[in-house]
This record gives C-alpha cells, sequence and structure tokens, in this order.
C-alpha cells in the first residue's frame, strides 16, 4: 500500500556561515555548466599505457598504430599526444601552475554593466601542463584515526623527500567537516612537507575543533549551503568532496592521480549508492585516477570488537560464527567502496598494508608514459548511457591499459511527453541510474499491527539544483517522480508516481530552500531495495536514490523500539488510514538533513511496544511460562526516557525525565514518545544525540544515538 503526501518546500535554514562556503567548482549565484571531457569540445579523452609482454613501456607508437571503438563502432582520433616523465631535465620550466586554492574560492561578482544583451560567457582553455605528473593527496580526516594519518603522512613524507622529481607536481587537500586546501600545486619539497607536518596528529592541528560560523577562515571550502545539510553526517558528504575535486580538476588536459587516504567507506543506511556512480562518472569525464588506500593498514578483525568500540551485550554471541562473520563483512564492505572508486576510474586501491609506498610507487608507473587519445563520438544521441570504450593496437603481443568508458550528456528539450515517460521507465530499470540530480532520503519504521510496519519516507532535492521559470510573479516547477520497493525475490511491493508542482514566491530565496517529498508504505520486516528517479522538467536534469531499505523485526529485540524521528516540522493530518506520525491532529515530517537552527524547536518522537515484557529466557530454561505473551493479561507498565546530547565525551544537555506508567497507543500496546528540547540550549556545533530508554519493569534498556548539528 502507498500513500502520498503533497510536496513541502522546507527552508534550509542555513546561514551566512555556510553562505561562505560554497561547493567545489560551484558558486551560489549561478549553476555550473556540465563538465566536459575539454574545453569548447565534446572531447573523449582516453588514456592508454602500453607494455610489452614483460610489462615494460612501450614508446614510438603513432596515432595510426591505434584504434577506438564506442559500443563496437570505430571511432576516428582527432587528437594524440605521447606524455613521457622518465628523462624530463632537472631545470625544467614549468607553466603557470594552477591553482585550487582559486579555483575553490566563491566567484566574485563582477561589476555592474550597462542594460543590454549580456555578452556571451567566453570558453575556460584547458590548462596544459606537458610532461607533468599531477597528484593531489587527499586526507580524508573525517574517517581516519590519529595514528591512520601519522602513517598516511609518513609515507607521503618519505616520498617527497626521497622521490619527488622535477616532473612531479603535486597539492595536498584535506576533509573534515569541509575541504581544506593545505598546499596549492607546487613541486617545492619543503613546502610540502611543511604542509604534511601541519596534518601530523602529534605536530600538526589535523584533529583540532575547527572553527565555525563567522569566525570560519575563508578556505575555499566545498558545499552549498543547502547542499551541506545533507552531506554532514553520511558516506554522501565523501563523495561529494571527491566529486567536487574531480570537477575543479577538470580543466586540466593530462591525466590527474588523486591519492584518497581513508579509513575505508562504508555504505551504510540511506546512503546514497548512486552517489557512487555520481563520483566515478564525473572523474572519468575529468580523466582523473583515483588510488584509494585504506589507512588501518593491516588489520584483524577481533571478536567483539577493537578498543574503539564497547563491548556487545549478549554474552559469549560476539563470538560466535555468526557475529564474526558479520564482523568481517562490515570490515570487507568498507573496502569494497575504495575498490569500486579505484577500479572504476583507472586507479588502484591497497590494503593490509602499513607502508603506503606502494600507492606512489604505482602512480609513478601508470604515469611515466602514457598516450593521449581524444576524439569525438559519432553517437550524436544525448541520452545519458554509458558508452563503452575498447582500444586496440596493430601489434598483438602488447597489452593496454585504459578507462573502459563514460557517461554520455543528456538532452531534455526534444523529448515528448511520451518520450519522457519511457524515459523515466528506463531510467528506473536500468543498471547504472542517472546522478546528475542530488537526492537524499531519511525512512523509520513503526510496527501498526502483527507482522506489518508503517514505512515513512522523506526525499529531499536541494532547491538550488531545480531550475524555476518565472510567471506571475511567481518561480515554477515541477518534478516527475518514479519509485519502486523490491524485496529479496527481486518481486516489486510498493510503487511511487506523481507529479509534483511548485509554485513559489519570487520575492523568497528560492535557492535557499530544499523541495521535500513525503510517501510512506506498509510492509513486513525484511530487506529490501528502494530506487527512486526523480526528473525536473525544465532542463530534463534526472537524479535517483538506490539504496537498501531494512525493517527489522522489533519483536525480536528487548525492549521493541520504533525508529527514532528527528521531527524538521509539522503539518495538517490527512485523514487517512493509521498512520503513528499524526500527534494532535498533525502529522510529524522528519528530518533528512539532522540540522536545525539554533532558535529552532527540535522535538524527538519514538514508540516502545509491549512494554512491560520481560525478555524470553533461554528455551528449556527452569521457569519458561507457557506462553511468554497473553493478549488478555496486560504487564504493569514504567518506562522512563529522555535525550541526552554529548560533545565528545562530554554530556552538554539533557531534557527532563519522562515517565510513562500505562499505554497511551492501546490498539498497538505502544508508548509513544515526543520529547521536546527547548530553543536557544544548544550551542552552535555538532552533537551527538542519545535517546535513553529504560523499561523499568522488564529490566531492558536501549540507548540509539543520531547526530545532530546546530547552526547559529
Amino acid at each position: 500500500m502507498l500513500r502520498r503526501l503533497p510536496v513541502l518546500v522546507v527552508l534550509a535554514g542555513i546561514l551566512s556561515a555556510w553562505a561562505s562556503s560554497p561547493r567545489l567548482a560551484a558558486s551560489q549565484s549561478a549553476p555550473q555548466p556540465k563538465p566536459r571531457f575539454k574545453s569548447g569540445l565534446e572531447i573523449v579523452i582516453v588514456n592508454v599505457v602500453v607494455r610489452d609482454k614483460d610489462g615494460n613501456l612501450v614508446r614510438g607508437l603513432t596515432m595510426k598504430d591505434f584504434t577506438i571503438l564506442e559500443d563496437n563502432k570505430p571511432q576516428t582520433i582527432s587528437t594524440f599526444d605521447f606524455e613521457e616523465l622518465d628523462n624530463v631535465a632537472t631545470t625544467i620550466v614549468a607553466p603557470v601552475m594552477p591553482s585550487l586554492k582559486e579555483e575553490l574560492k566563491p566567484a566574485v561578482p563582477a561589476p555592474a554593466k550597462p542594460a543590454g544583451k549580456p555578452a556571451a560567457p567566453e570558453p575556460k582553455p584547458a590548462v596544459t601542463l606537458k610532461d607533468r605528473r599531477i597528484m593531489v593527496l587527499f586526507f580524508d580526516l573525517s574517517s581516519m584515526q590519529p595514528e591512520d594519518v601519522g602513517r598516511a603522512a609518513e609515507s607521503a613524507r618519505q616520498y617527497v623527500n626521497d622521490q619527488l622529481s622535477p616532473a612531479d607536481t603535486m597539492a595536498i587537500v584535506s576533509f573534515s567537516t569541509s575541504i581544506a586546501v593545505d598546499q596549492d600545486f607546487t613541486s617545492d619539497k619543503a613546502e610540502l612537507v611543511a604542509a604534511l607536518n601541519r596534518l601530523s596528529p602529534v605536530e600538526g592541528s589535523a584533529f583540532a575543533e575547527q572553527p565555525s560560523g563567522e569566525d570560519a577562515p575563508d578556505t575555499g571550502a566545498a558545499y552549498t549551503p543547502d547542499d551541506t545539510e545533507f552531506t554532514i553526517f553520511n558516506t554522501d558528504r565523501r563523495l561529494e568532496a571527491l566529486r567536487a575535486l574531480a570537477d575543479t580538476l577538470a580543466d586540466i588536459e593530462q591525466k590527474k592521480s588523486v591519492i584518497y587516504f581513508s579509513s575505508g567507506m562504508t555504505q551504510s543506511g540511506l546512503d546514497n549508492e548512486a552517489s557512487l556512480r555520481l563520483v566515478i562518472d564525473h572523474a572519468v569525464r575529468a580523466n582523473v585516477s583515483i588510488y584509494a588506500a585504506d589507512t588501518r593498514g593491516l588489520s584483524a578483525v577481533v571478536p567483539g570488537g577493537d578498543a574503539s568500540q564497547a563491548s556487545a551485550r549478549g554474552g559469549a554471541s560476539a563470538f560466535s560464527g555468526r557475529g564474526m562473520a558479520g564482523a568481517r563483512d562490515r570490515f570487507s564492505a568498507s573496502q569494497d567502496t575504495l575498490t569500486t572508486l579505484a577500479e572504476d576510474t583507472g586507479g588502484k586501491a591497497f590494503f593490509d598494508r602499513n607502508d603506503f609506498g606502494e600507492v606512489f610507487a604505482q602512480v609513478v608507473k601508470d604515469t611515466t608514459a602514457y598516450y593521449l587519445l581524444g576524439y569525438s563520438s559519432t553517437n550524436p544521441a544525448q541520452d545519458g548511457r554509458y558508452r563503452r570504450i575498447r582500444v586496440r593496437v596493430n601489434r598483438p603481443d602488447l597489452k593496454l591499459e585504459y578507462r573502459s568508458g563514460y557517461f554520455a550528456p543528456r538532452d531534455f528539450a526534444h523529448s515528448g511527453r511520451d518520450d519522457r515517460a519511457q524515459q523515466m521507465q528506463e531510467f528506473l530499470l536500468m543498471g547504472l541510474p542517472p546522478t546528475d540530480l542530488p537526492i537524499h532520503a531519511d525512512v523509520g519504521y513503526f510496527r501498526v499491527g502483527e507482522n506489518r510496519y508503517y514505512v515513512p519516507l522523506w526525499l529531499v532535492v536541494p532547491g538550488s539544483e531545480v531550475p524555476f521559470s518565472t510567471s506571475r510573479n511567481q518561480d515554477r516547477a515541477t518534478l516527475d517522480v518514479l519509485g519502486v520497493v523490491r524485496n529479496q525475490q527481486q518481486r516489486p511491493v510498493a510503487f511511487i508516481q506523481d507529479t509534483v508542482k511548485l509554485n513559489v514566491d519570487a520575492t523568497k530565496e528560492v535557492r535557499r530552500k530544499n523541495v521535500q517529498y513525503a510517501t510512506s508504505f506498509e510492509l513486513p520486516p525484511g530487506r529490501y531495495h528502494l530506487r527512486v528517479v526523480i526528473r525536473e522538467n525544465q532542463d530534463g536534469t534526472i537524479g535517483s536514490l538506490d539504496t537498501t531499505l531494512v525493517i527489522p523485526d522489533v519483536t525480536q529485540q528487548k525492549p521493541e523500539l520504533s525508529s527514532v524521528i528527528m521531527v524538521a516540522q509539522r503539518m495538517p493530518a490527512a485523514k487517512k488510514r493509521t498512520n503513528p506520525l499524526v500527534q494532535s491532529g498533525q502529522e510529524l515530517v522528519g528530518s533528512v538533513t539532522k540540522v536545525v537552527q539554533r532558535n529552532q524547536p527540535l522535538t524527538f518522537f519514538y514508540e516502545i511496544y509491549d512494554p512491560g515484557t520481560p525478555p524470553a529466557p533461554p528455551p528449556g530454561a527452569p521457569g519458561t511460562p507457557a506462553s511468554s505473551k497473553s493478549p488478555n493479561v496486560q504487564s504493569p507498565v514504567r518506562v522512563l526516557s529522555n535525550v541526552a546530547f554529548y560533545k565528545g565525551i562530554r554530556r552538554v544537555y539533557q531534557t527532563g525525565l519522562v515517565s510513562a506508567e500505562q499505554l497511551n497507543v492501546k490498539d498497538r500496546r505502544a508508548v509513544a514518545f515526543e520529547v521536546n528540547v527547548p530553543p536557544g540550549v544548544l550551542e552552535p556545533g555538532l552533537y551527538t544525540c542519545q535517546v535513553n530508554i529504560v523499561d523499568d519493569v522488564a529490566g531492558t534498556f536501549a540507548f540509539p544515538r543520531m547526530p545532530l548539528y546546530v547552526l547559529r
């Protein structure tokens, strides 16, 4: 079953602190053009490394020696070059280095010009760094422990001190809550070592608390205001940083190598798997290869977890085969994403190493000598489909290394209604759905019957990504929404199909808002696959959400707890079937972003089912009752709950204790809690919210946690 609600346009609630830190390679004032392979031309660039049977580089080939096929159709090579760095003179005179800091800074408004027809923007010329090895060291501080940063920085220092060649051009970038350019492109060893020392957890300030708001320095950070909200707390923010870095490097013709140091990257919860494909697509377009290094080094999966986490409850269950298999699967999953990032962009992933010198050796090996081929595709269709590339050489004894393909551009203006409907269906079913329009989501689950759960789903599109047309002093836009939920047998169990019409007063800041769409399902417990495709109908930009949806069976845990919803706002409730989120005639709308303003009221909503029922004893234990739960017998109820807020390990605030002495949702045998936090009690900054729940009668407890960011 499916229920649709009106689309909400929710104020993003972003202050000037966020407005001063726009996304990489994007300005607040106007949307940027789609990245192209080469400025001014639709040229597909392919880097080809040619080796003989012994693995040695092959030089001296010409354009006539190569053949390029796109989807098995021959292409005409229009540009050809050979990059060789082995014999670069020590006194090389380099061209002007490109500046990452300048590229990442917000665009400065130009002086006002007389009224008239605006001049067409001049195309930005491509930067040529002939015979230069271009490397960016990307330190993901948001995922690494101090000792991990130390190992990575030490390996980089060793390369700079001992192996940096005159042909190497290197920049150093770090990412925690925002992107910082620690060292712009340079070949100076002293400057690079100084930047790496500043990243050291001992000598530098890699993990120092970063200022926010008006006190934050302008580092050219990488997010537009509304996008920042969605990417603070999940893997998408790290992928977005990589994507933006690739876009910034797109104007350099030569091959670029990004060495990405992190402690794994796990796609979990509602992290959008389509974001991973978006990074790969933009990196391939920008001729960027990602070399991923897991800085955890040589690791072993320890029963019960290592010292970085609390031990699990449940006796010996953590040491069982199932527990160890689950821990190992989670560890492997954190490396799988890095493998995908690296291999699909032409790089390589490095695991189980305490010395990362091999990463640099691989980059040098892949960029010492390579052929740069370019062609204009003979396929004029702008359908956004993946096009596979094959490169051949007229000598069968040679081995070629190159990327496998790219995504074609998309055109929307000339398609009809039927074509557009068919396009949505195709994108919903295709193996590689589009990712040009960012989509963010949150989901909950509430028990409404035996083996039935109410599952609210909220989808959000940043307003800055939606082009609005102005009519009668209003900004107008429409969005098409199409989605499907499939069970583990790949059978569809729920659908979404809707067209959303947006009318917003032009006097308001449309681009500082977010378009939120709410829908819901009723599903039994289980594991599902959710795919949603959203298209805006002015430019035809399409995005997709592709993720795993897990509905747990709460009867298998004590206390039996629903999901915890952080409430973003309330809206008039529709008079329809049972909806646990309808309270006092208003429907609670979940916060997708987990970001609030300081003066904004905050509410946490959750339910506990069958309170007072003690955990079932093991089978065969003495005193085991014939029936652990009887509908005719009501256990006494006493449930205590509040919400605490932590900064690090320090508790800075907690709400008053709320006690429930009876069921307040009797038809579902539940106690519903609605805990309010007054506005202004939390200072701006990052918090961990811990919901404390104690079933005093059953002797059970739970402490679910979630992040929260408070803005000024």
